[in-house]
């Protein structure tokens, strides 16, 4: 597989590409089956629409890696949270974590065996993906699902999540824990699933102050990584906190591939972070609007990465409104100049 080749540094005939949210709305198909399925969370416990989702992009656009289908907060549901998708509003927790008692209400082992769905749609996506292709299986960071638990829904300033870091950090690093012990075994599960790699997208990463980031985030994601490559240490992981291109020269684990989002130079991070880790990234997603700006978006990108192991992505995920043609012209165009 040559998503996994790029991932563990080995040389490929090309730079393999995927993009993230690549299996969403921005697709006619997608939104046909979302339809079908009545809602969001209904279409992730579907396990066959889940999968057929998942599949589409491979045959669609020709990626070089499928993405699993689902959402990160599938986990603190399964512990026993209640979650909702509001219009307009996103996902929302009507009760939020503010405290020991409600957090202890929570079941880690009851979480990982109820997202069998999960499971199911990995091994059907396994079944139906060609074997060149990679699966991608992935996790929220325990501090990202963290925000959603406490907050109780997205956040512009995490207020309330902080608030706890610098008053009662010891609520938030028993939170933290118990995240952190789901998404251990909900990540081995995907593995054992029949999953190729996994990724661990920590969206809120720049909501924390350097310090704050390497206690609150980074460090219960390397738990995660530890854990999956204790016992599964052929298995690549990827990293993907967003916005941190000013705590690059700490970074530091036992991770394959590190996520470069938009906001970070692609030379900055070639230069602290490559002798170490595969680089994937980190075109511009408003780039796609354009093909004019793909082209000179990717040029840069691939001269810059040029000599080093790379995987092209897009710096966060693609946007709903993108015009399907100009998705398929970028992974097209990175996989023809990358094998020049």
């Amino acid at each position: 597989m040559i998503f996994v080749d790029a991932c563990l540094g080995k040389p490929t005939p090309y730079t393999p590409v995927w993009m993230m949210r690549q299996a969403g709305r921005y697709l006619p198909e997608y939104m046909t089956v979302r339809k079908e399925a009545g809602d969001f969370l209904s279409l992730c416990k579907d396990y066959k629409k889940a999968a057929e989702v998942t599949l589409q992009p491979v045959d669609i656009l020709g990626v070089d890696a499928a993405i699993l289908f689902s959402d990160i907060l599938v986990v603190p549901l399964e512990m026993g949270m209640s979650l909702r998708f509001a219009a307009g509003e996103g996902p929302v927790f009507d009760e939020p974590i503010r405290n020991l008692e409600e957090l202890n209400a929570l079941d880690v082992d009851k979480a990982v065996k109820n997202l069998s769905y999960v499971y199911d749609t990995i091994g059907l996506v396994r079944q139906e993906l060609a074997n060149d292709k990679a699966l991608i299986g992935f996790c929220g960071a325990p501090w990202t699902i963290a925000t959603y638990m406490i907050e109780g829904k997205g956040s512009k300033n995490y207020a309330i999540s902080k608030r706890i870091a610098y008053e009662n950090p010891a609520l938030l690093h028993a939170v933290l824990d118990k995240v952190t012990s789901a998404l251990i075994g909900y990540t081995k599960a995907q593995i054992k699933a029949g999953v190729n790699a996994i990724q661990i997208f920590d969206s809120w990463a720049a909501a924390l102050e350097m310090s704050a980031f390497f206690e609150f985030s980074f460090s219960y994601i390397l738990k995660i990584v530890d854990a999956i490559k204790a016992e599964y240490p052929e298995v690549p992981v990827i990293v993907f906190p967003k916005g941190i291109s000013g705590y690059l020269s700490q970074i530091d684990g036992n991770f394959d591939v590190f996520g470069v989002d938009w906001s970070t130079p692609m030379g900055l991070a070639r230069a602290a972070l490559s002798d170490r880790y595969t680089l994937q990234g980190n075109l511009e997603p408003c780039r796609l609007y354009s093909k004019d700006a793909i082209k000179s978006g990717v040029d840069e990108i691939l001269a810059v990465m040029r000599g080093v192991p790379h995987i092209f992505n897009l710096g966060h995920g693609i946007l709903p409104d993108i015009p399907v043609e100009n998705a398929k012209y970028l992974i097209k165009y990175v996989q023809e100049a990358s094998a020049r």
